[in-house]
């Protein structure tokens, strides 16, 4: 299977998950091409001073992997600053929290993995 660029769906979303200001979230695969098991995998553009909310992951993981730009992430140990290269892991049963603290957009691939008990 090929999917072209144009082919791609894209979502402008505000406040993502009690965040602020807005997000562009081009979905690479959708939920049925992962079989079900996965629920996301996406390429998402986070605009300047904007952040997807403090959220916990029940029954599944998540995984960032940051392309370009500035973030700060905050987790229950703590807040980390991010940047290009940098990878981002939140496991079953953990929260975070993501801010565009650069001067740019920031960009990152996104992943959600369903957690199999």
């Amino acid at each position: 299977m090929i999917k072209k660029k144009s082919d791609l769906k894209v979502n402008e979303i505000d406040g993502l998950k009690g965040g602020i200001g807005k997000l562009k979230m081009i979905e690479i695969l959708t939920a049925s091409e992962l079989k079900d098991e996965g629920k996301l995998f996406s390429r998402v553009i986070l605009e300047k001073g904007s952040s997807i909310g403090f959220h916990k992951h029940e029954n599944d993981f998540e995984v960032y992997y940051i392309l370009n730009g500035k973030g700060e992430v905050q987790e229950a140990e703590g807040t980390y600053e991010v940047g290009e290269g940098d990878v981002v892991y939140t496991s079953h049963g953990e929260e975070h929290s993501l801010t565009n603290i650069g001067e740019n957009e920031l960009e990152m691939i996104a992943v959600v993995i369903n957690h199999r008990v």
